[in-house]
């Protein structure tokens, strides 16, 4: 069980994979972990050190990835934020060849590009994400602002929900995992992530906690992977998902943190 991860990598806090991989690797999976930036934090704090990574350090690293045959053995593919153009089209590339080489790799795009009515990432790279990953994708994680985005759709309600999907998954089979949706008949004072599986909707309603710490799309993204390579059905991947960021949510307001409380912390006394 291996997933390959390409996405951000933090030193304080949990974003990308700084938030996925230990996710992953408490589920019992092996991950192979692929920096596309290396930062000291997430870039919504006062400072920020470190930097996007190069393009040609990027490419290298996959290229390493390559050769080690890491493609024959994973099961999921997992891309999340790519950092700059560049980026985006050396993973768009390396996608390209590990599906050619794996067919029975399956690729979870998380499109990671924007939210709260803002996109945060360069034109560029969102050109990538739209006419050339999500095209080659089996799932998708986005937000509820990114799936109306990619989709030119506004969602307001379910009907709405599945013509988004329709929309990106033309005539293709892709199933969609859209986060952080509060819908028309969403109840009050909960949010939802909703799985939309061949035209079929899955709902999971869980309470919105007072809190929002950066990386919980990530963490989910990277959950959901680890179900999927121990062969977990996708709804009940989902399901388990949501139900550990939750808990996770739930840890982190109790501890008043900032940042996700990925670990519990140790009983008293210990």
């Amino acid at each position: 069980m291996l997933v390959i991860s390409i996405q951000s990598q933090v030193v304080h806090g949990h974003v990308g994979n700084s938030a996925a991989v230990h996710a992953m690797q408490a589920e019992g999976v092996n991950v192979a972990a692929v920096p596309t930036t290396l930062l000291s934090n997430h870039p919504r704090y006062p400072t920020l050190r470190g930097r996007v990574l190069e393009a040609e350090l990027v490419a290298d690293l996959l290229k390493g990835v390559e050769e080690r045959d890491l493609v024959d053995d994973a099961a999921v593919l997992v891309t999340g934020y790519l950092g700059s153009p560049d980026n985006a089209a050396v993973v768009a590339d390396f996608v390209e060849r590990a599906l050619t080489r794996n067919s029975k790799l399956i690729y979870l795009c998380d499109p990671v590009i924007g939210d709260d009515g803002r996109v945060y990432v360069a034109d560029g790279i969102l050109d990538v994400v739209r006419h050339r990953l999500l095209p080659a994708a089996n799932l998708i994680t986005p937000n509820q602002f990114e799936l109306e985005l990619l989709s030119g759709v506004t969602i307001a309600d379910t009907e709405a929900l599945r013509a988004a999907a329709a929309a990106i998954a033309g005539q293709r089979r892709i199933d969609i995992v859209a986060t952080g949706c509060v819908l028309t008949d969403t109840p009050e004072g909960q949010v939802e992530t909703i799985l939309c599986a061949d035209g079929q909707l899955s709902r999971f309603a869980t309470p919105l906690l007072p809190i929002r710490p950066y990386g919980t799309g990530d963490l989910l993204t990277g959950l959901v992977a680890a179900h999927l390579a121990k062969g977990t059905a996708i709804e009940a991947a989902v399901r388990l998902a949501v139900e550990t960021v939750f808990a996770v949510l739930v840890r982190t307001q109790e501890a008043g943190s900032v940042e996700m409380r990925l670990v519990p912390l140790p009983a008293s006394g210990t």
